[in-house]
């Protein structure tokens, strides 16, 4: 696979400043995991949001608005749900409405109530708004900038396109809108493999969140400053008293911005950990929720060069990202972003997700059940049928 370094923004002064650095690296100690029982509950309270947002992207853009029932098998792989689509339909009956099509083929399908189609409108508007598009595009933009080819995969962009909050048919929809951002292309020697890469490198993007705010409060910056991570720690965790002299040395160490290319350092240093953290960071500030599935961090470390630095990392700096063991996977949440389990700066996709969340927790009604023939067999649906 073939690289391109992104623009060099440090000085060969600069560049020797940081070879001079000591190389010491962590020291030998282990940092226990503790549970933040604030932000499991961030995490576990948005259990299945992800399936139910992409099972109704996938009714409304159908032309009927609907599927039907007998199709429902395969949505159990293909969205990663925790039972059959149908048990996953009737748990949720304030978000799906199972119901009796119209003859001449009367079968069960599955629609939106009016209340998840309201819902689904106005986020529809937000989605479609100029200032979200240009705020996604530019997130998205950051995102490229982070690599040192300037491109990535389709399949780790989709990986995180909830994340990024992403429309979900954003390469026909968005990056369209964006030809001085975005085209897609070929990943190296592998006609069939395709990749997003950005058009070319946007100065105006290249700063990162924790550089933003240290310039807000100091009037801006020098390179070379010791920006400090905010560090966070639950009630009743302790550091040895090694790791935390270690911390406090490591926080004084000069920040690199992860829109500079810092690979020249040795990667076992403790300056090269820094740099590590402050591209984790950086992702981590570009996800509408400022949260993701560890996997996709590892896997796009990896992608990106950083081998095993992102686990090690998450591992090191507990005070930094957080790691919840919280429905059916792990997942990182960068916890300054939070006030207990609440964001502390909501993004305008996070209060339509948020009333999804409401439908989902609306306790169901009691329903007459009725035994419909599904895919030739036999089977009761707890739903109430009504005609389409």
């Amino acid at each position: 696979m073939a690289m391109f370094t992104r623009p060099v923004i440090l000085n060969n002064h600069f560049c020797h400043h940081f070879y001079m650095q000591p190389s010491r690296t962590f020291v030998d100690a282990r940092v226990k995991w503790v549970r933040d029982a604030y932000l499991d509950f961030a995490v576990e309270k948005e259990k299945n949001l992800k399936q139910i947002i992409s099972l109704k992207n996938l009714i409304v853009s159908q032309p009927s608005k609907t599927i039907p029932l007998s199709t429902a098998s395969v949505y159990k792989t293909i969205f990663n749900l925790p039972a059959t689509a149908i048990n996953f339909f009737q748990k949720y009956p304030s978000v799906f409405e199972i119901f009796q099509s119209p003859k001449p083929f009367p079968l069960p399908h599955v629609k939106l109530t009016p209340q998840a189609l309201t819902v689904h409108n106005e986020e529809c508007k937000i989605l479609n708004s100029s200032n979200y598009r240009k705020d996604v595009a530019e997130r998205l933009a950051k995102l490229l900038m982070l690599t040192r080819a300037r491109k990535l995969p389709l399949s780790i962009i989709d990986s995180l396109r909830f994340d990024l909050g992403l429309p979900h048919d954003y390469i026909l929809t968005l990056l369209p809108e964006f030809p001085e951002y975005f085209q897609i292309c070929n990943m190296g020697d592998d006609s069939n493999l395709f990749g997003l890469e950005l058009v070319t490198w946007r100065y105006d993007l290249a700063t990162s969140d924790l550089q933003k705010r240290s310039m807000e409060r100091n009037s801006g910056i020098k390179r070379g400053t010791a920006i400090k991570f905010a560090i966070d720690l639950p009630k009743g965790f302790e550091l040895e008293k090694k790791v935390r002299i270690w911390m406090r040395e490591w926080q004084n160490l000069p920040y690199i911005s992860p829109y500079e290319d810092a690979f020249f350092l040795s990667p076992n240093s403790d300056q090269a950990e820094k740099y590590t953290v402050a591209v984790l960071h950086e992702l981590m500030h570009l996800f509408v929720s400022k949260k993701t599935e560890k996997e996709n961090l590892l896997i796009l470390g990896d992608y990106l060069g950083f081998g095993a630095r992102f686990k090690k990392a998450l591992v090191h700096h507990p005070g930094v990202f957080y790691v919840s063991n919280k429905i059916r996977t792990q997942t990182v949440v960068l916890r300054e972003a939070y006030k207990k389990d609440l964001l502390a700066e909501r993004h305008l996709l996070m209060g339509m997700r948020y009333r999804y969340l409401h439908l989902m927790n609306q306790k169901a009604k009691a329903k007459r059940v009725y035994g419909l023939r599904v895919n030739g067999s036999s089977k009761h649906l707890g739903s109430s049928i009504k005609g389409g």
